[in-house]
């Protein structure tokens, strides 16, 4: 059992996460007639990586025979939560609306409570899927403002079925962190950034063959700076920390705030009013991580 002063730096650190992350899709559909989208991953990561590196160089040559002797787990964690999620994200951003992507993402909860019944064979207490569907209720709120029968009126198409792919993408990344090697945090956050990087290359490679174009404007690069730095380096590694704190499903279920935050900062930038089904929506949300926070320990299968 994760102690209650640590659960709740945990929480607290996957707060500023889903705030980090908030602002990524919303930057990822501002730039995207200016950037390509396997472009902007590939700058992003790239940037993350020039950063990194000489920053844990030295951890990671102490790690170096761990994380080989891990290396499918490591290049899992790499293609699939760095490269892959990303790529189907920034691509599904370009033919979606950033409503239909908020929706989609708030299924990333429920996807970690399965993957971790398929990987690992745990079985999600009552309270845990009672905490997601209220949750899920706060999101729907949110994103329909107060009209939940407007969900009949959405359009299902090739940008939501990527950010679908997305979505499947981090439910199983976070279900791997289970699995993650015994090395320093450092270590393993600039491993898979460097495999992140070398996934999304030949995508960015496809994009300058075509002669898609680049618009190098100041706020573009501001965007893939921001990017790199606070949605990549601070974010990746709060969110893995909180994982190996909390577990899977209760880190999972934090992807919830992330429609919450999108529609504060729409407020912030946008100026928009704060309505009674935001306030709405905040509780339930609130509500349902409280209520899968206090959740017992759930029930293992005897091999993990």
């Amino acid at each position: 059992m994760t102690p209650p002063r640590a659960a709740m730096k945990a929480y607290a650190m996957l707060a500023i996460v889903m705030l980090l992350w908030a602002g990524n899709s919303v930057i990822g559909r501002a730039i995207r007639n200016d950037i390509p989208p396997f472009t902007f991953g590939f700058a992003r990561w790239a940037l993350a990586c020039l950063i990194v590196l000489p920053l844990v160089a030295k951890r990671l040559r102490a790690d170096r025979a761990m994380l080989l002797q891990h290396w499918p787990i490591v290049l899992g964690l790499g293609v699939i939560g760095v490269g892959g999620f990303n790529a189907f994200l920034y691509s599904g951003l370009h033919y979606t609306t950033a409503t239909n992507s908020l929706l989609l993402q708030a299924a990333i909860p429920a996807g970690v409570l399965i993957m971790d019944r398929l990987f690992y064979g745990v079985k999600p207490l009552r309270q845990q899927i009672l905490g997601v569907s209220l949750s899920t209720l706060g999101v729907l709120e949110i994103i329909f403002r107060g009209d939940l029968a407007a969900i009949t009126g959405l359009h299902f198409g090739r940008g939501d079925a990527l950010v679908m792919c997305g979505v499947v993408a981090w439910s199983i990344y976070t279900a791997l962190l289970r699995r993650r090697p015994p090395v320093d945090a450092a270590s393993l956050l600039a491993a898979t950034f460097v495999i992140g990087a070398m996934t999304m290359a030949p995508l960015a490679a496809t994009e300058w063959t075509q002669a898609m174009q680049i618009v190098w404007r100041p706020g573009v690069i501001a965007a893939v700076a921001y990017v790199a730095v606070l949605p990549s380096i601070v974010a990746y590694f709060l969110y893995n920390r909180a994982v190996a704190d909390i577990g899977p499903g209760k880190a999972g279920q934090a992807i919830s705030l992330m429609p919450l935050f999108g529609a504060l900062l729409a407020m912030a930038t946008l100026r928009e009013p704060l309505h009674g089904y935001h306030l709405i929506g905040m509780g339930l949300i609130l509500g349902g991580i409280a209520v899968t926070a206090l959740a017992g320990r759930v029930k293992r299968h005897p091999s993990t």
